[in-house]
């Protein structure tokens, strides 16, 4: 009762100047009030003194009084209208006044004085990033008012941010002074002293038995102490990843069945100035098991079926979080999943503990099956490059099907493999309809440019080398005679058109055009291909390799090959490459016979088609080929073959299965292909004698036999489940050119392996087989009659590891490191699996979708080539090609 009384004496000592001020103005005419005794008095008007900022009427609204109401005076109406004014902290000062009073009528005036407003905002000790967080959790507003308590928010605010941030021991000062150029306006300094950022110098953990301390550091990812194992890791305090720390270790006391495991307490001491320890105790409890099973509510799979596909089994520790990912989680084989393939959107499995009895746990798996679902509608948005019914065809979902999650991700798969969309942004927006038991899907995609355009230049022996592409890879055919869809070329139905041109000027120039239907009709993925091609080379005159040959011995003919397509290092130590490089490029261009030259023309079509047997990942390729080589006064050790005019028919046959999420960076999944290219065995039937070895290079591979047999395999694995995952990459490769008779070996179709694998100045049939850390070529046999190098089978087996470092629509960049062994043997008597070159290195790829692929590797090759040198250092580009 006391302390009653003391707070309503406090209380009228804060209310009565108010009160007092009520009647007494410094006018002497001011009424006079008889305090001590009450009267009534109607108010007749109410004024408002020293607000400008503000509307009278919304003041006179917000005191609660109006004119004609009945007040005492003195009395509790004003008093409850200065409490309003205070209790809004926008004034410094309030007070209420009586301006004149008249029998039983009364005139008011409010004087308030307003807090002052902001004019300016200074941060100091902050960074911009800082700053610009932490003024969106502020309420100082340049324009507004600002109060105490706006102010004391402030530093609590900017304080536990910087504690988050490490900084312990922050001290923040929210200071204002009057701005000379704005009247009741103030500047407002937010000053922030962080001392130094806090570290954990020790963990110290008690009551742990069953996770050793070196686990339980692993667990807590973000707090780490000064351990030789958290080298790489942060050593930062701070605060809100420490309690994320705590969970993530309760977490993991669970997952090996503690399952009553629980942090009994914590607590942060100071060390130094700059460090901290961390004291944690744990109670673990006991270790829990697995008991008995039961399932209730199932009619679609029976006991036995779901119990293998859960795959946990009676004395199996207890692992909460498995059991869920076993029943809802796992991408590929989850109990629920089983039922949302099979169109039941709607089921529910709830796992129930139903006895815990010692250290066994015995559960219920509760089913609600439910209706199967049907898709009503199939929406797309965000579409604005290709023709609906292009994206339409790739969906495996359709209206009037059952709902099934493994067709949505299929779709988005395949819309990801369109190469029109940010693979990165695909979702699909999954709209349930319980009340008629049907499902609305929309497909969300983001529209990217995926048409490019190449311009690249090349410098060699022979000077620059400049290239232009073109690819249009939404390219309409039926609309070539429609002028109003053209942007550059018909668009709209996802077919591709590619043009090429390279020229050097003088001694080398080529052409190439294709074109792609991806779904030939328009009803199934039947794909039709065509391409043709022209290309032309030079070589230097014999006056020029005879100033070689006697300046410099018969090193052989080198240099030339810095195009990719001559040849290479010579026979011994490569002199002609460094000779051939000091020349002035003009005055080396001067030096080419147009009457030596190599030429090749060539057209193809394919046709290949989607097979649902052994499952639709698969497809069929064929390829019908032809290619003309005309040779005129080439040297041999460029190629094989110095003169004549050859043809190439052949056969082209592809099994190949693609079942890759995304074509850009991809995290799961694999590519295989087996391939067989064919001609005809002229030699069985053309009655020509190849043994006697009088035919000439003209009558021998006028019409050029071979088969060849290729075999790539690649698997990506998720690292890590993130979108930002880091992925290991695994490939091997295999290709072998076979002959029908020993004596009509083809020179053509053989593999030149080493460097970057860059073919795109070379004109003949030759497979450029990259392998990083050994010079262009050095991994290719040479042959000891004709000096050139030709390989007749290569082996090679990668490992890459890949992590993403950007995956915006603009640009994807992800850094990389490998391990590569790999070699190319002159028969296949020689092929020795062992017989490997070794490399390794790091990398980086990126992807614009103007210019395709590029990227830059770094490697180190271990081992000596055919040309008796080691690898060692070397980089490469990578300009569209795989390496």
């Amino acid at each position: 009762m006391r302390q009653k009384t003391v707070f309503v004496f406090l209380l009228w000592l804060m209310i009565s100047p108010a009160l007092v001020n009520l009647f007494a103005q410094d006018n002497e005419e001011m009424p006079l009030i008889d305090y001590t005794s009450p009267r009534k008095y109607e108010i007749a008007e109410i004024t408002i003194k020293g607000a400008d900022n503000y509307e009278d009427f919304v003041l006179v609204g917000f005191s609660g009084l109006a004119v004609g109401d009945v007040i005492n005076v003195p009395g509790d109406e004003v008093t409850s209208a200065v409490k309003r004014f205070w209790k809004q902290g926008l004034f410094a000062d309030v007070k209420i006044y009586s301006t004149k009073t008249e029998e039983d009528k009364i005139w008011l005036e409010i004087a308030l004085t307003e807090r002052p407003r902001v004019s300016e905002i200074n941060y100091h000790g902050l960074k911009k990033g800082e700053i610009e967080d932490l003024e969106l959790k502020l309420s100082i507003v340049k324009g507004n008012q600002i109060t105490p308590n706006i102010s004391d928010r402030a530093k609590k605010v900017i304080a536990k941010y910087m504690e988050d941030k490490g900084f312990m021991n922050v001290e923040v000062g929210v200071l204002q002074r009057n701005d000379p150029a704005k009247a009741g306006h103030v500047i407002v300094d937010v000053e922030v002293d962080k001392k130094l950022k806090n570290r954990v110098q020790q963990i110290v953990v008690t009551g742990n038995n069953a996770l050793t301390f070196n686990q339980i550091n692993k667990v807590m990812k973000k707090t780490n102490d000064r351990n030789w194992r958290n080298f790489f890791r942060t050593k930062k305090f701070v605060n809100e990843e420490f309690e994320k720390d705590k969970i993530a270790l309760i977490d993991k006391y669970n997952e090996i069945g503690y399952r009553d495991a629980y942090i009994v307490s914590d607590s942060v001491a100071k060390f130094d100035e700059k460090s901290v320890i961390v004291y944690l105790t744990v109670d673990e409890g006991r270790k829990y098991y697995f008991r008995n099973i039961k399932w209730i509510g199932n009619t679609i799979y029976p006991y036995d079926f779901l119990d293998a596909v859960l795959n946990i089994k009676k004395g199996d520790v207890y692992n909460y979080k498995h059991l869920m990912e076993r029943l809802q989680t796992d991408e590929t084989d989850a109990v629920s999943k089983l039922y949302q393939d099979r169109g039941y959107l709607f089921s529910q499995i709830e796992p129930v503990e139903v006895l815990v009895e010692n250290d066994s746990i015995d559960f219920e798996m509760r089913i609600y099956e439910g209706k199967p679902a049907t898709i009503n509608e199939i929406n797309i948005t965000g579409n604005t490059r290709v023709y609906e019914h292009v994206v339409r065809r790739e969906l495996r979902t359709k209206p009037g099907q059952l709902y099934s999650q493994s067709d949505i991700m299929r779709s988005l798969r395949e819309l990801a493999q369109m190469g029109h969309f940010d693979q990165e942004k695909l979702r699909p927006d999954i709209q349930p309809n319980p009340e008629d038991g049907t499902v609305d899907i929309t497909y969300e995609l983001e529209t990217k440019g995926s048409d490019q355009v190449e311009f690249s230049a090349g410098w060699g022996s022979t000077g620059i080398v400049g290239s232009i592409g073109l690819k249009f890879s939404n390219f309409a055919i039926q609309n070539l005679f429609r002028p109003d869809t053209y942007r550059i070329v018909p668009q709209g139905e996802g077919q591709t058109f590619s043009l090429n041109a390279r020229t050097n000027g003088q001694s080398y120039s080529s052409v190439s055009m294709s074109f792609l239907e991806p779904w030939l009709g328009g009803k199934r993925p039947n794909s039709l291909s065509a391409a043709i091609y022209y290309s032309s080379q030079s070589t230097i005159s014999d006056r020029y390799l005879n100033n070689i040959q006697s300046s410099y011995g018969q090193y052989g003919y080198g240099g030339y090959g810095s195009y990719g397509g001559y040849g290479g290092y010579g026979y011994d130590s490569g002199y002609g490459s460094s000779y051939g490089n000091s020349y002035n490029s003009s005055y080396y261009d001067s030096e080419m016979d147009p009457d030596k030259y190599m030429r090749t023309a060539g057209a193809s079509l394919g046709y290949g088609k989607r097979l649902s047997w052994p499952d639709d990942f698969f497809t069929f390729y064929g390829e019908l080929s032809y290619q003309l080589f005309m040779l005129k006064g080439w040297y041999r050790s460029m190629f094989p073959i110095t003169e004549g005019m050859f043809n190439n028919l052949s056969l082209n046959l592809t099994l190949s299965r693609n079942s890759i999420d995304n074509p850009i960076y991809t995290r799961r999944g694999s590519s295989f292909s087996l391939g067989l290219k064919v001609t005809p065995p002229y030699s069985s039937f053309n009655g020509k004698d190849y043994a006697s070895g009088t035919l000439t290079e003209q009558e021998k591979y006028k019409w050029i036999e071979y088969h060849k047999w290729t075999f790539s395999g690649k698997m990506f694995t998720p690292l890590t489940s993130n979108d930002k995952a880091l992925v290991l990459m695994t490939r091997a490769m295999f290709s072998y050119l076979g002959h029908y008779n020993e004596n009509a070996k083809s020179p053509f179709e053989t593999f030149y392996m080493g460097g970057d694998g860059m073919s795109a100045y070379t004109s003949y049939g030759t497979d450029y087989v990259a392998m990083r850390g050994y010079e262009s070529g050095s991994l290719t046999p040479v042959n000891a009659l004709t000096g050139s190098y030709t390989g007749y089978l290569y082996n090679k087996f990668t490992m890459e590891l890949r992590f993403p470092l950007s995956l915006e629509q603009s640009a994807t960049i992800y850094a990389l490191a490998f391990l590569e062994a790999g070699n190319s043997f002159a028969s296949i008597k020689k092929y020795n699996p062992f017989d490997l070159k070794r490399s390794a290195g790091v990398g980086v790829r990126i992807f614009l979708p103007m210019f395709g692929m590029m990227g830059i590797d770094w490697a180190y090759g271990f081992d000596k080539g055919y040309d008796g040198r080691q690898g060692g250092s070397q980089f490469h580009f990578v300009l569209g090609q795989e390496l």
